[in-house]
């Protein structure tokens, strides 16, 4: 395989991933993608922090 082969295989690839990102954003609600407060996800927020972006803590509901 050559590097033109595989360059235009990498960019169709990433091609149909931004496609099914859009898609997603045109079937959901206002456009929004849900869980976007990480601190409902205990991987990311291990110190139990509020979120930057609504304020909410874990233990709280997302507020945005």
């Amino acid at each position: 395989m050559n590097f033109s082969t595989l360059f235009l295989i990498t960019i169709f690839m990433l091609g149909l991933a931004l496609i099914g990102i859009g898609i997603k954003i045109l079937i959901k609600k206002n456009g929004e993608f849900s869980g976007t407060c990480a601190s409902q996800n205990p991987f990311l927020n291990k110190e139990g922090e509020a979120c930057g972006l609504c304020g909410a803590l874990p233990q709280e509901k997302c507020k945005n």
